[in-house]
Formats: C-alpha cells, sequence, structure tokens
C-alpha cells in the first residue's frame, strides 16, 4: 500500500498484480510506504476503509481515492500457482508437485487446503457494497500508468520485478467451468473495468 498526498490516493496493492513494480515506481512520491509485512503491504479496502482512511480525513479533511489492478482471474491463480512452485516455498504452500487443474480443485474446495489458500481478489477489493474508486485491469496496465502520471504530473516507468517463473495452465473442461464458478465475484469486478 502507499499512500500518495498530493493527489490525494491510497495505492492498494492487490496480490499477484504487479504491486511490487507500482511500488518501486511510486516510492519517490509516496508520503507513506507499507511493504513489510504482507499484511500491511495487501491492505483490503475493507481495513483501509476501516482504520486507515479515517486518520488520511481527520489529517486532511479530505477523503483519499482508492486505486487498485485487478488480473484475469484465471491469470491471477495461475500466477499463485506459478509463485508457489519456486524453490523454497514452505512446503505446506507449495504447489510444486501438483498440477495447475488439482490446484483450481483444491481452490474450489472448503475448506481449502494450506497450498490453495490465497483469498480472492473480490474480497480484497470490495467491502460492503463498495469498490475500489479507480480500478484498472492488469492487462491494461498503461490505463494506470497514464493516470497515475496524469495525478502526479510526471513520467512514470514501471519496472518488471517479481514476475512468477513459467509454468503448465492447462485445465481441464470440468476444472475450467468450476474457475468460473468458484470466481464469480472476481469476473464480475474484471468485466466491469474497461
Amino acid at each position: 500500500m502507499l499512500i500518495l498526498w498530493e493527489p490525494r490516493l491510497a495505492f492498494l496493492a492487490t496480490p499477484k498484480t504487479g504491486s511490487t513494480a507500482i511500488e518501486a515506481a511510486l516510492e519517490p512520491f509516496a508520503a507513506l510506504i507499507a511493504m513489510r509485512p504482507p499484511l500491511l503491504k495487501h491492505t483490503t479496502l475493507y481495513r483501509y476503509q476501516r482504520f486507515i482512511a479515517p486518520y488520511l480525513r481527520a489529517a486532511t479533511g479530505e477523503d483519499f481515492a482508492t486505486v487498485a489492478l485487478i488480473r484475469e482471474p484465471r491469470d491471477w491463480l495461475g500466477s499463485w500457482f506459478r509463485y508457489r512452485r519456486r524453490d523454497g516455498v514452505d512446503p505446506e504452500k507449495s504447489t510444486a508437485n501438483i498440477t495447475f487443474d488439482a490446484f483450481v480443485r483444491a481452490y474450489a474446495t472448503t475448506p481449502r487446503p494450506v497450498f490453495a489458500d490465497i483469498g480472492s481478489q473480490a474480497h480484497f477489493l470490495r467491502a460492503k457494497d463498495r469498490t475500489t474508486d479507480h480500478l484498472f485491469r492488469h492487462d491494461r496496465i498503461d490505463a494506470l500508468t497514464a493516470f497515475l502520471e496524469d495525478r502526479l504530473a510526471r513520467r512514470i516507468e514501471l519496472p518488471r520485478l517479481n514476475v512468477s517463473p513459467p509454468g503448465d495452465l492447462t485445465l481441464s473442461p470440468e476444472a475450467e467451468g468450476l474457475l468460473r464458478t468458484t470466481f464469480a465475484a472476481d469476473y464480475e469486478i474484471y468485466e466491469s473495468c474497461a
């Protein structure tokens, strides 16, 4: 999470959407940067509204607009799957010995096994009936960059950081259908973004 004081923006770092690169690019302009621990870095809209927004409003007399990215849900889940295949991942969280198909099926179970317990973008980006103020699609990150350049009145270049390793993301038709059903709220938000 980053707080950009002058343009009154709060960037919420949705996991696995390029937030590390965005934070690196915006760091020189940020009044507050929460990069560690992951609970702070990835502050949800709900936690932001409950704990941080009231303080910012009290300090400035103004509301800060929230900004975030959303990734196509299958691609987002695939990024998590590939990320957890790396060497050195806690064995309970590792996906090194399973297929993407098995990962999708595990994600759709209740309760989820530890290796598939990664939350959802809908949970991250929505609080009650409200969604993040300015939401951009990961596959159109240039729109976010243009928005930030306009608000900050300066050029922004995003480095390529924290990229998940390659991996096979083949799904059976059944798992593909299960993914669409399980991520219905995520797809609704994603497809509402221009």
